[in-house]
Protein backbone atom coordinates (compact mmCIF):
# COMPACT_ATOMS: atom_id res chain seq x y z
CA UNK A 1 0.00 0.00 0.00
CA UNK A 2 1.08 3.55 -0.74
CA UNK A 3 0.58 6.82 1.14
CA UNK A 4 0.50 10.06 -0.85
CA UNK A 5 1.68 13.24 0.90
CA UNK A 6 0.37 16.46 -0.66
CA UNK A 7 1.48 20.01 0.06
CA UNK A 8 -0.56 22.61 -1.85
CA UNK A 9 0.97 26.09 -1.94
CA UNK A 10 -0.61 29.15 -3.49
CA UNK A 11 0.86 28.35 -6.92
CA UNK A 12 2.60 25.04 -6.32
CA UNK A 13 1.92 21.43 -5.39
CA UNK A 14 4.56 19.21 -3.82
CA UNK A 15 3.97 15.48 -3.55
CA UNK A 16 5.64 12.29 -2.39
CA UNK A 17 4.53 8.67 -2.51
CA UNK A 18 5.69 6.48 0.37
CA UNK A 19 5.62 2.72 0.86
CA UNK A 20 3.35 2.31 3.88
CA UNK A 21 5.40 -0.58 5.30
CA UNK A 22 8.93 0.76 4.91
CA UNK A 23 8.02 4.47 5.05
CA UNK A 24 10.49 4.99 2.21
CA UNK A 25 9.89 7.43 -0.66
CA UNK A 26 9.00 5.70 -3.92
CA UNK A 27 8.68 8.81 -6.05
CA UNK A 28 7.96 12.50 -5.57
CA UNK A 29 7.83 15.79 -7.35
CA UNK A 30 6.77 19.38 -7.58
CA UNK A 31 4.29 21.31 -9.71
CA UNK A 32 5.27 24.95 -10.17
CA UNK A 33 3.65 28.11 -11.57
CA UNK A 34 0.08 26.83 -11.30
CA UNK A 35 -2.22 29.35 -12.96
CA UNK A 36 0.45 30.62 -15.36
CA UNK A 37 0.90 29.56 -18.99
CA UNK A 38 4.42 28.20 -18.35
CA UNK A 39 3.48 25.84 -15.51
CA UNK A 40 5.37 22.56 -15.31
CA UNK A 41 5.81 19.42 -13.23
CA UNK A 42 9.10 17.79 -12.23
CA UNK A 43 9.02 14.22 -10.95
CA UNK A 44 12.00 12.92 -9.00
CA UNK A 45 13.08 9.34 -8.39
CA UNK A 46 15.20 7.90 -5.54
CA UNK A 47 18.11 7.24 -7.92
CA UNK A 48 18.33 10.96 -8.69
CA UNK A 49 16.75 10.87 -12.14
CA UNK A 50 14.00 13.32 -13.06
CA UNK A 51 11.11 13.66 -15.49
CA UNK A 52 9.93 17.13 -16.48
CA UNK A 53 6.65 17.90 -18.21
CA UNK A 54 5.63 21.37 -19.34
CA UNK A 55 1.85 21.61 -19.37
CA UNK A 56 -0.64 24.39 -18.67
CA UNK A 57 -2.33 23.90 -15.30
CA UNK A 58 -4.81 26.62 -14.37
CA UNK A 59 -5.65 25.37 -10.88
CA UNK A 60 -4.85 22.67 -8.34
CA UNK A 61 -7.50 20.34 -9.75
CA UNK A 62 -5.68 20.24 -13.07
CA UNK A 63 -2.34 20.01 -11.24
CA UNK A 64 -3.37 16.96 -9.21
CA UNK A 65 -4.70 15.30 -12.35
CA UNK A 66 -1.27 15.76 -13.96
CA UNK A 67 0.39 14.40 -10.82
CA UNK A 68 -1.69 11.23 -11.00
CA UNK A 69 -0.80 10.84 -14.68
CA UNK A 70 2.89 11.15 -13.80
CA UNK A 71 2.51 8.62 -10.99
CA UNK A 72 0.89 6.15 -13.37
CA UNK A 73 3.88 6.68 -15.66
CA UNK A 74 6.04 5.65 -12.69
CA UNK A 75 3.97 2.45 -12.37
CA UNK A 76 2.11 3.56 -9.26
CA UNK A 77 -1.24 1.73 -9.05
CA UNK A 78 -3.86 4.28 -7.98
CA UNK A 79 -5.84 1.51 -6.28
CA UNK A 80 -2.85 0.94 -4.00
CA UNK A 81 -2.93 4.48 -2.60
CA UNK A 82 -4.66 3.81 0.69
CA UNK A 83 -4.24 7.23 2.27
CA UNK A 84 -3.56 10.84 1.36
CA UNK A 85 -2.01 13.18 3.92
CA UNK A 86 -2.59 16.88 3.26
CA UNK A 87 -0.47 19.64 4.74
CA UNK A 88 -2.89 22.38 5.80
CA UNK A 89 -1.28 25.65 6.81
CA UNK A 90 -3.93 26.76 9.33
CA UNK A 91 -5.99 24.81 11.85
CA UNK A 92 -6.50 27.57 14.40
CA UNK A 93 -7.16 26.57 17.99
CA UNK A 94 -9.75 24.00 16.85
CA UNK A 95 -7.22 21.45 15.59
CA UNK A 96 -4.36 20.58 17.94
CA UNK A 97 -3.61 17.33 16.09
CA UNK A 98 -4.03 15.65 12.73
CA UNK A 99 -7.56 14.51 11.81
CA UNK A 100 -9.40 12.47 9.22
CA UNK A 101 -11.07 14.83 6.77
CA UNK A 102 -14.86 14.95 6.56
CA UNK A 103 -17.31 17.66 5.55
CA UNK A 104 -17.21 19.25 9.01
CA UNK A 105 -13.42 19.50 8.88
CA UNK A 106 -13.64 21.03 5.41
CA UNK A 107 -16.04 23.70 6.68
CA UNK A 108 -13.74 24.47 9.62
CA UNK A 109 -10.72 24.86 7.32
CA UNK A 110 -12.72 27.12 5.02
CA UNK A 111 -13.33 29.53 7.91
CA UNK A 112 -9.66 30.56 7.68
CA UNK A 113 -9.90 31.50 4.00
CA UNK A 114 -10.01 35.26 4.66
CA UNK A 115 -6.90 35.11 6.87
CA UNK A 116 -4.94 32.83 4.52
CA UNK A 117 -6.27 33.82 1.08
CA UNK A 118 -3.31 32.33 -0.80
CA UNK A 119 -2.97 29.00 1.00
CA UNK A 120 -6.38 27.85 2.27
CA UNK A 121 -8.20 27.92 -1.11
CA UNK A 122 -5.34 25.91 -2.61
CA UNK A 123 -5.50 23.36 0.22
CA UNK A 124 -9.27 23.03 -0.08
CA UNK A 125 -9.03 22.52 -3.82
CA UNK A 126 -6.30 19.91 -3.37
CA UNK A 127 -8.29 18.04 -0.73
CA UNK A 128 -11.51 18.07 -2.72
CA UNK A 129 -9.69 16.92 -5.85
CA UNK A 130 -8.02 14.06 -3.98
CA UNK A 131 -11.35 13.00 -2.51
CA UNK A 132 -12.86 12.81 -5.98
CA UNK A 133 -9.90 11.27 -7.81
CA UNK A 134 -8.93 8.81 -5.07
CA UNK A 135 -12.31 7.98 -3.49
CA UNK A 136 -11.08 4.82 -1.74
CA UNK A 137 -8.18 6.54 0.01
CA UNK A 138 -8.54 7.93 3.53
CA UNK A 139 -7.93 11.69 3.53
CA UNK A 140 -6.06 13.18 6.49
CA UNK A 141 -5.31 16.81 7.36
CA UNK A 142 -1.98 17.55 9.06
CA UNK A 143 -1.97 21.12 10.35
CA UNK A 144 1.03 23.46 10.40
CA UNK A 145 -0.36 25.03 13.56
CA UNK A 146 -1.10 21.84 15.56
CA UNK A 147 2.29 21.42 17.26
CA UNK A 148 2.10 25.00 18.55
CA UNK A 149 -1.25 24.59 20.31
CA UNK A 150 0.44 23.59 23.59
CA UNK A 151 1.56 27.20 24.09
CA UNK A 152 0.24 28.64 27.36
CA UNK A 153 -2.23 31.50 27.19
CA UNK A 154 0.35 34.06 28.28
CA UNK A 155 2.37 33.13 25.17
CA UNK A 156 -0.36 33.10 22.56
CA UNK A 157 -2.55 36.00 23.75
CA UNK A 158 -1.95 39.53 22.50
CA UNK A 159 -2.49 42.56 24.74
CA UNK A 160 -5.50 43.71 22.71
CA UNK A 161 -9.23 44.13 23.44
CA UNK A 162 -10.52 40.75 24.62
CA UNK A 163 -13.41 40.78 22.16
CA UNK A 164 -10.94 40.66 19.26
CA UNK A 165 -9.56 37.45 20.68
CA UNK A 166 -12.90 35.86 21.59
CA UNK A 167 -14.94 36.92 18.57
CA UNK A 168 -12.30 37.11 15.82
CA UNK A 169 -9.69 34.63 17.01
CA UNK A 170 -6.87 37.20 17.04
CA UNK A 171 -3.98 35.45 18.80
CA UNK A 172 -0.60 33.90 18.11
CA UNK A 173 -0.87 30.55 16.29
CA UNK A 174 2.57 29.89 14.84
CA UNK A 175 3.40 27.81 11.77
CA UNK A 176 5.93 25.26 10.46
CA UNK A 177 4.74 23.04 13.31
CA UNK A 178 5.26 19.77 11.44
CA UNK A 179 8.91 20.67 10.86
CA UNK A 180 9.45 21.71 14.47
CA UNK A 181 7.84 18.46 15.63
CA UNK A 182 10.12 16.34 13.47
CA UNK A 183 13.40 18.04 14.42
CA UNK A 184 12.48 18.13 18.12
CA UNK A 185 12.09 14.33 18.09
CA UNK A 186 15.35 13.87 16.23
CA UNK A 187 17.12 16.29 18.59
CA UNK A 188 15.97 14.30 21.61
CA UNK A 189 17.26 11.11 20.00
CA UNK A 190 20.62 12.74 19.24
CA UNK A 191 20.86 13.98 22.81
CA UNK A 192 20.00 10.51 24.14
CA UNK A 193 17.14 11.85 26.24
CA UNK A 194 13.38 11.27 26.23
CA UNK A 195 11.62 14.03 24.29
CA UNK A 196 9.62 15.03 27.38
CA UNK A 197 12.87 15.85 29.18
CA UNK A 198 14.30 18.13 26.49
CA UNK A 199 14.32 21.91 26.40
CA UNK A 200 15.05 23.05 22.86
CA UNK A 201 15.12 26.08 20.60
CA UNK A 202 14.28 24.99 17.06
CA UNK A 203 15.01 27.42 14.25
CA UNK A 204 13.29 26.67 10.93
CA UNK A 205 14.99 29.09 8.57
CA UNK A 206 14.14 28.93 4.89
CA UNK A 207 12.40 31.43 2.66
CA UNK A 208 9.87 31.50 5.48
CA UNK A 209 11.30 31.32 8.99
CA UNK A 210 10.23 30.65 12.54
CA UNK A 211 11.70 29.77 15.90
CA UNK A 212 10.03 27.74 18.63
CA UNK A 213 10.81 27.40 22.34
CA UNK A 214 10.18 23.81 23.44
CA UNK A 215 9.97 22.95 27.13
CA UNK A 216 9.90 19.28 28.13
CA UNK A 217 9.02 18.34 24.57
CA UNK A 218 6.11 20.76 24.13
CA UNK A 219 6.02 24.08 22.32
CA UNK A 220 5.66 27.00 24.71
CA UNK A 221 6.41 29.97 22.44
CA UNK A 222 7.06 30.86 18.81
CA UNK A 223 8.29 33.80 16.78
CA UNK A 224 5.38 33.73 14.32
CA UNK A 225 2.00 35.21 15.10
CA UNK A 226 -1.54 35.06 13.77
CA UNK A 227 -0.08 35.13 10.26
CA UNK A 228 3.31 34.09 8.86
CA UNK A 229 4.57 37.69 8.68
CA UNK A 230 5.78 38.15 12.27
CA UNK A 231 8.99 37.19 14.08
CA UNK A 232 12.17 36.50 12.14
CA UNK A 233 13.19 38.33 8.96
CA UNK A 234 12.30 36.17 5.95
CA UNK A 235 12.88 36.18 2.20
CA UNK A 236 9.92 38.43 1.41
CA UNK A 237 8.21 38.88 4.81
CA UNK A 238 9.35 41.49 7.33
CA UNK A 239 9.19 39.72 10.66
CA UNK A 240 8.39 41.95 13.62
CA UNK A 241 7.21 45.45 12.69
CA UNK A 242 5.21 48.09 14.54
CA UNK A 243 1.55 47.53 13.62
CA UNK A 244 0.75 51.24 13.86
CA UNK A 245 3.49 51.99 11.34
CA UNK A 246 1.56 49.93 8.81
CA UNK A 247 -1.56 52.07 9.27
CA UNK A 248 0.60 55.18 8.85
CA UNK A 249 1.96 53.83 5.55
CA UNK A 250 -1.51 52.81 4.36
CA UNK A 251 -2.83 56.31 5.02
CA UNK A 252 0.11 58.12 3.42
CA UNK A 253 0.21 55.92 0.31
CA UNK A 254 -3.55 55.36 0.13
CA UNK A 255 -3.14 51.57 0.20
CA UNK A 256 -5.96 49.05 0.54
CA UNK A 257 -5.68 46.14 3.00
CA UNK A 258 -5.12 43.83 0.02
CA UNK A 259 -2.26 45.99 -1.22
CA UNK A 260 -0.67 46.14 2.23
CA UNK A 261 -0.99 42.35 2.58
CA UNK A 262 0.82 41.96 -0.73
CA UNK A 263 3.63 44.30 0.37
CA UNK A 264 4.06 42.44 3.68
CA UNK A 265 4.13 39.01 2.03
CA UNK A 266 5.95 39.68 -1.24
CA UNK A 267 7.93 42.93 -1.04
CA UNK A 268 9.43 42.93 2.46
CA UNK A 269 12.12 40.96 4.32
CA UNK A 270 15.39 40.52 2.47
CA UNK A 271 13.69 41.70 -0.72
CA UNK A 272 12.62 44.92 0.96
CA UNK A 273 16.09 45.65 2.32
CA UNK A 274 18.14 44.74 -0.75
CA UNK A 275 15.49 45.78 -3.29
CA UNK A 276 16.49 42.87 -5.54
CA UNK A 277 17.20 39.65 -3.61
CA UNK A 278 14.97 37.32 -1.60
CA UNK A 279 17.35 34.34 -1.66
CA UNK A 280 20.09 34.28 0.99
CA UNK A 281 22.53 32.80 -1.53
CA UNK A 282 22.23 35.93 -3.65
CA UNK A 283 22.42 38.17 -0.61
CA UNK A 284 25.62 36.50 0.63
CA UNK A 285 27.22 36.41 -2.80
CA UNK A 286 26.81 40.18 -3.12
CA UNK A 287 27.48 41.22 0.48
CA UNK A 288 30.93 42.66 -0.22
CA UNK A 289 29.85 44.74 -3.20
CA UNK A 290 26.35 45.72 -2.09
CA UNK A 291 25.96 47.49 1.25
CA UNK A 292 22.24 46.66 1.33
CA UNK A 293 23.08 42.95 1.22
CA UNK A 294 25.41 43.32 4.18
CA UNK A 295 22.73 45.30 6.01
CA UNK A 296 20.19 42.55 5.31
CA UNK A 297 22.54 39.96 6.84
CA UNK A 298 23.15 42.18 9.87
CA UNK A 299 19.42 42.75 10.42
CA UNK A 300 18.59 39.05 10.10
CA UNK A 301 21.47 38.03 12.37
CA UNK A 302 20.44 40.57 14.99
CA UNK A 303 16.86 39.30 14.82
CA UNK A 304 17.77 35.62 15.22
CA UNK A 305 20.15 36.27 18.12
CA UNK A 306 17.53 38.35 19.90
CA UNK A 307 15.02 35.51 19.79
CA UNK A 308 17.57 32.89 20.84
CA UNK A 309 18.34 35.00 23.90
CA UNK A 310 14.66 35.59 24.66
CA UNK A 311 13.81 31.89 24.38
CA UNK A 312 16.76 30.92 26.57
CA UNK A 313 15.52 33.31 29.24
CA UNK A 314 12.04 31.84 28.91
CA UNK A 315 13.19 28.22 29.15
CA UNK A 316 15.66 28.72 31.97
CA UNK A 317 17.71 25.74 30.80
CA UNK A 318 18.35 24.93 27.14
CA UNK A 319 19.68 21.56 26.02
CA UNK A 320 20.19 22.43 22.37
CA UNK A 321 19.60 24.88 19.55
CA UNK A 322 18.49 23.20 16.32
CA UNK A 323 18.87 24.68 12.84
CA UNK A 324 16.72 23.28 10.03
CA UNK A 325 15.04 24.08 6.67
CA UNK A 326 16.81 25.35 3.55
CA UNK A 327 19.05 27.94 5.18
CA UNK A 328 19.38 26.19 8.53
CA UNK A 329 20.49 22.99 6.81
CA UNK A 330 22.75 24.40 4.10
CA UNK A 331 24.16 27.79 5.06
CA UNK A 332 27.21 27.38 7.27
CA UNK A 333 28.04 31.08 6.95
CA UNK A 334 24.71 32.25 8.38
CA UNK A 335 24.70 29.58 11.11
CA UNK A 336 28.07 30.94 12.14
CA UNK A 337 26.76 34.50 12.19
CA UNK A 338 23.73 33.45 14.26
CA UNK A 339 25.95 31.85 16.92
CA UNK A 340 28.75 34.42 16.87
CA UNK A 341 29.20 36.23 20.18
CA UNK A 342 26.93 33.90 22.15
CA UNK A 343 29.77 32.13 23.98
CA UNK A 344 28.85 33.79 27.27
CA UNK A 345 25.46 32.06 27.00
CA UNK A 346 27.20 28.69 26.74
CA UNK A 347 26.81 28.48 22.95
CA UNK A 348 30.08 27.54 21.25
CA UNK A 349 30.12 26.68 17.55
CA UNK A 350 32.66 24.22 16.13
CA UNK A 351 33.65 26.00 12.92
CA UNK A 352 35.00 22.89 11.19
CA UNK A 353 31.95 20.78 12.07
CA UNK A 354 29.68 23.62 10.96
CA UNK A 355 31.35 23.84 7.55
CA UNK A 356 30.86 20.11 6.96
CA UNK A 357 27.22 19.93 8.11
CA UNK A 358 25.42 20.54 4.83
CA UNK A 359 22.25 18.69 3.83
CA UNK A 360 22.94 19.33 0.15
CA UNK A 361 26.08 17.20 0.56
CA UNK A 362 24.20 14.30 2.12
CA UNK A 363 24.50 15.18 5.82
CA UNK A 364 21.09 14.62 7.44
CA UNK A 365 22.06 15.70 10.94
CA UNK A 366 25.14 16.71 12.89
CA UNK A 367 26.39 18.19 16.14
CA UNK A 368 28.07 21.47 15.20
CA UNK A 369 28.97 22.72 18.69
CA UNK A 370 32.29 22.23 20.47
CA UNK A 371 32.59 19.39 23.01
CA UNK A 372 32.62 21.92 25.88
CA UNK A 373 29.60 23.89 24.68
CA UNK A 374 27.03 23.96 27.49
CA UNK A 375 24.24 24.26 24.92
CA UNK A 376 24.51 21.82 22.03
CA UNK A 377 24.09 23.17 18.51
CA UNK A 378 22.51 20.75 16.04
CA UNK A 379 21.82 20.75 12.32
CA UNK A 380 18.90 18.47 11.43
CA UNK A 381 17.43 18.12 7.96
CA UNK A 382 13.68 18.32 8.40
CA UNK A 383 11.24 15.77 6.97
CA UNK A 384 7.71 17.13 7.20
CA UNK A 385 6.44 14.58 4.69
CA UNK A 386 7.41 11.69 6.96
CA UNK A 387 5.36 13.22 9.79
CA UNK A 388 2.40 13.55 7.41
CA UNK A 389 2.75 9.94 6.32
CA UNK A 390 3.10 8.50 9.82
CA UNK A 391 0.12 10.50 11.10
CA UNK A 392 -1.92 9.32 8.11
CA UNK A 393 -1.00 5.67 8.64
CA UNK A 394 -1.73 5.87 12.38
CA UNK A 395 -5.16 7.43 11.75
CA UNK A 396 -5.90 4.72 9.18
CA UNK A 397 -4.85 1.99 11.64
CA UNK A 398 -6.59 3.51 14.64
CA UNK A 399 -3.30 3.90 16.53
CA UNK A 400 -2.98 7.69 16.30
CA UNK A 401 -2.48 9.58 19.56
CA UNK A 402 -3.22 13.32 19.39
CA UNK A 403 -0.55 13.84 22.08
CA UNK A 404 2.61 13.76 19.98
CA UNK A 405 4.74 12.83 23.01
CA UNK A 406 2.79 9.57 23.20
CA UNK A 407 3.00 8.80 19.48
CA UNK A 408 5.41 6.04 18.46
CA UNK A 409 7.12 7.90 15.63
CA UNK A 410 9.79 5.93 13.79
CA UNK A 411 12.04 8.99 13.64
CA UNK A 412 12.01 9.48 17.41
CA UNK A 413 14.37 6.54 17.85
CA UNK A 414 18.17 6.70 17.94
CA UNK A 415 19.90 5.70 14.70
Amino acid sequence: MYILALNCGSSSLKYQVFDADTKKVIVGGNVEKIGLPDSFITQKYPDGTKDKKEVSMQNHIEALNEVLLMLRKASIDMNEIGGVGHRVVMGGSKFASSVEINDEVMRAIEEWKDLMPLHIPASLMGIESARQMLPNAKQVAVFDTAFLQTMPEHSYRYAIPESWYKNLGVRRYGFHGTSHLYVSKRAAAMLGKPADQCNLITMHIGSGASGVAIEKGRAVDTTLGMTPTAGLVMGTRPGDVDAAAMFYVMEKLNLTPEQMTKHLNKDSGLMGITKCFADRRDVEENRESNIDCQLAIDIETHNVKKYIGAFMAELGHTDAIVFTAGVGENDAYLRGKFCEGLEELGIKLDKEANEKALARKGVDEAVISTPDSKVKILMIATNEELVIVEDTIAIMNGTYNPDHLKMDYSFSKSR
